[in-house]
């Protein structure tokens, strides 16, 4: 690597990067630790900036945390918008691109969490990873902060369940780029593992690719609007940046241990995974056959399935969603070979 990146990339974080923060809290008020990861997270992600208004915390509905964000704004100078209602992560997420682009000059654009697992020291690595790529090839990049474990921070339950969303998406961009004659460009997002690590929180967005993933009108492929805003929003924000001609790339980051929070509990979990898989499919014209045996080739794969008769029940009822949404009849899968 070259000396002049590390500065430069210094340079493009500091002055030239926005962050994205989506807030969400119950209606019924935050807990403390909600209240104190959020801080945290916002007096980290403000050493990292030149200007704190290059920070947007973004409140997906106004009950859900419009008065925190707006203390928080008057007390480290960062911005605080709030949508009039609560559609889902990447509503909030949208917003916030959108306040911050407004006030032009960046070069990039960061989404994190706000629970405190997108680490504000790493952002640098994502700057330069962006930068690199750039230098190298030309065009538009988004890169992904790469978990080395998805089990870790988030369980066996939802780590499977990411690991088959993350399957299919590349099943269907592989399927979409053959069609298209336009080959999938990863040689930057594969040194990790087979596939990457597409539903991570932690996004990096260079400015081409930011007005057609976050300003163009929502593609939500006949499906109910929580499929593109709440379920399936990282793969949304994936599959529109890639169709907007962004090279892939990923940067490792750290995570948690255990989640400290997390809101996976409260959805319908067959239902946001389905979605997962639904809306990526729908959006790249994935026939629903060509959907079925991806489903019947990455199932038998997952650990989760040994988790008899649990496990089996709950892929089955993704499954059975996903096969529903394509007009297909369900039936019994087979679980893989006799003999492993």
């Amino acid at each position: 690597m070259e000396a002049h990146m590390l500065s430069h990339a210094t340079e493009a974080m500091r002055r030239d990067t926005g962050v994205v923060i989506p807030v969400y809290f119950p209606a019924d008020g935050a807990s403390e630790l909600g209240r104190t990861l959020l801080e945290d997270n916002v007096r980290a992600y403000v050493q990292q900036v030149d200007d704190p208004s290059h920070i947007c915390l973004s409140v997906d509905g106004a009950a859900h945390g419009r008065e925190i964000t707006e203390g928080l704004a008057t007390e480290y100078g960062v911005m605080a918008v709030s949508a009039p209602h609560n559609m889902g992560k990447l509503n909030g997420v949208r917003r916030g691109v959108s306040a911050l682009w407004a006030r032009g000059g960046l070069r990039y654009v960061a989404a994190v969490d706000a629970d405190g697992d997108h680490f504000a020291n790493e952002l640098l690595n994502l700057v330069r990873t962006a930068i690199y790529v750039q230098e190298r090839e030309g065009g538009e990049v988004m890169v992904l902060g790469w978990r080395n474990s998805k089990h870790r921070p988030m369980g066996l339950l939802r780590g499977e369940l990411e690991e088959l969303a993350d399957r299919i998406l590349l099943d269907a961009l592989y399927y979409q780029a053959a069609l298209s004659g336009e080959p999938l460009r990863f040689e930057y997002a594969t040194a990790h593992e087979e596939y990457p690590d597409f539903h991570s929180g932690f996004k990096l967005y260079s400015s081409g690719v930011v007005p057609p993933v976050f300003f163009s009108e929502p593609e939500l492929c006949g499906l109910a609007p929580d499929a593109y805003y709440r379920h399936g929003c990282e793969a949304v924000a994936t599959v529109e940046a890639l169709q907007a001609g962004a090279r892939l790339a990923v940067a490792g980051r750290s995570t948690f241990n255990e989640q400290p929070i997390s809101a996976f509990g409260n959805y319908d979990r067959g239902r946001m995974v389905a979605d997962k898989i639904i809306w990526p499919c729908k959006r790249l014209d994935v026939p629903a056959v060509f959907v079925d045996q991806w489903l019947r080739n990455h199932l038998p794969r997952l650990l989760l399935n040994t988790l008899a008769p649990e496990g089996k029940e709950e892929l089955s009822q993704i499954r059975n969603l996903v096969l529903e949404a394509f007009g297909m009849d369900t039936d019994d899968v087979s679980w893989g070979p006799l003999f492993v």
